[in-house]
C-alpha cells in the first residue's frame, strides 16, 4: 500500500475521560478492558484541568484517559465508564478515528468483542 498500510475508517473512536486520581483511572481502565468495551486505555498523569462548575471557575489535578474502542462499543463503554466514575458529570467525549494503521484498528476490532 503506498499510504504505508494506513486507510479511511469509521468504525472506531478515541475516547477521552478525565480521572480523579490513579487508583479511579486504574479502576475505570481495567473495568473497561474486562468488559471488552477497549482496546487499549492510555492514562496520562498530572493533567491541570481548567473549568466551570456550579457558577465558578474551578482548577484541578487530573488525570486524562485515553480510550480506545470501536462505534459499536460506545455506549457499553460509556456505560461502563460511568458507572465507575465519582465524578457527578463525568467528560466522555468520543472523537473519531479518521485513519489509523490497518493492523492496529484490527486489533481493536479483535479485542472489544
Amino acid at each position: 500500500m503506498p499510504n504505508g498500510g494506513r486507510r479511511a475508517v469509521r468504525g472506531y473512536a478515541a475516547v477521552l475521560v478525565t480521572a480523579p486520581d490513579i487508583k479511579t483511572a486504574r479502576r475505570i481502565a481495567s473495568g473497561c478492558l474486562k468488559a471488552r468495551v477497549a482496546a487499549c486505555v492510555n492514562i496520562v498523569p498530572r493533567v491541570e484541568s481548567h473549568y466551570w462548575w456550579q457558577g465558578k471557575v474551578e482548577r484541578g489535578a487530573e488525570l486524562l484517559l485515553i480510550i480506545k474502542t470501536t462505534r459499536q462499543r460506545l455506549a457499553a463503554l460509556e456505560k461502563c465508564v460511568l458507572a465507575a466514575h465519582p465524578y457527578d458529570t463525568p467528560e466522555f467525549i468520543v472523537l473519531p478515528i479518521a485513519a489509523g494503521n490497518r493492523r492496529y484498528l484490527e486489533w481493536i476490532s479483535a479485542s472489544c468483542c
